[in-house]
């Protein structure tokens, strides 16, 4: 299991590590989301060396993005309301703890709750479209 709360700052391999545990995370959320693989990207910035960096589920209705710039506060996923994947501002920012990160069904119920994204959900967008 991950310590998503041992900072990777000043370590490369432990940003290398967090970088490809959160993006195995991401696709697995895609996947509990029921999210069709052409209606999302994920991409990594792995920013300089004294930051975590980012990585970013960008669908097409849902902005969700993982990071350690809440480490002291215990929050690192954004996750936003967007209007395509070429509005990085997007809805309100919502906040929810790093560890969610190892209950993929209940970090998928907090992406539904605050953006109607979703297997299951009346507003998903890939529901509409099918």
């Amino acid at each position: 299991m991950f310590d998503w709360n041992r900072s990777c700052s000043y370590d490369n391999e432990r940003k290398r590590r967090f970088h490809a545990a959160v993006r195995s995370r991401l696709k697995k959320l895609a996947a509990e989301l029921g999210l069709s693989p052409k209606s999302y990207d994920i991409r990594s910035n792995r920013a300089g060396m004294a930051r975590s960096g980012e990585i970013t589920l960008h669908h097409d209705r849902a902005y969700i993005q993982v990071g350690q710039f809440g480490l002291h506060s215990g929050q690192g996923i954004l996750i936003r309301t967007c209007n395509g994947r070429k509005d990085f501002t997007g809805g309100a920012n919502h906040f929810v703890a790093l560890n969610m990160l190892d209950d993929i069904p209940a970090l998928a119920a907090a992406v539904r709750a605050i953006t109607g994204v979703g297997r299951d959900s009346p507003l998903s967008a890939d529901r509409r479209a099918a």
